[in-house]
């Protein structure tokens, strides 16, 4: 991966994550990593982070129900897919390191 595309990829997610938002930094934080999230969204977070495509209407009503406002879920549901995006590249990018090498496989 080229030097300005892991800049991109490092303001994205410190945009998203530390940027001004509804929803705080840490809870943000906890999205993305996918971890000590608030149990009112963590059924949510961890279906985004998990099996994306199995989000329902329900699991997003009840996060609103259980106090969160519209704008914070839309804002931690994309920290908890940037966050598993960026787990799997990770991944991915050991796998080619330890199969090639960093010299073909680049930076994380």
């Amino acid at each position: 991966m080229n030097e300005n595309t892991l800049r991109l990829r490092h303001a994205v997610v410190e945009r998203v994550v530390r940027g001004p938002a509804v929803s705080s930094t840490a809870e943000r934080q906890a999205a993305f990593d996918n971890a000590g999230v608030d149990p009112r969204a963590q059924t949510l977070i961890d279906t985004v982070a998990r099996n994306a495509w199995k989000v329902t209407e329900s699991e997003v009503a009840s996060t609103v129900a259980a106090g969160y406002p519209e704008d914070a879920v839309f804002e931690l549901a994309v920290c908890a897919a940037l966050g598993q995006a960026t787990r799997q590249r990770v991944a991915a990018q050991s796998a080619v390191d330890e199969v090639f090498g960093p010299a073909i496989g680049g930076e994380r």
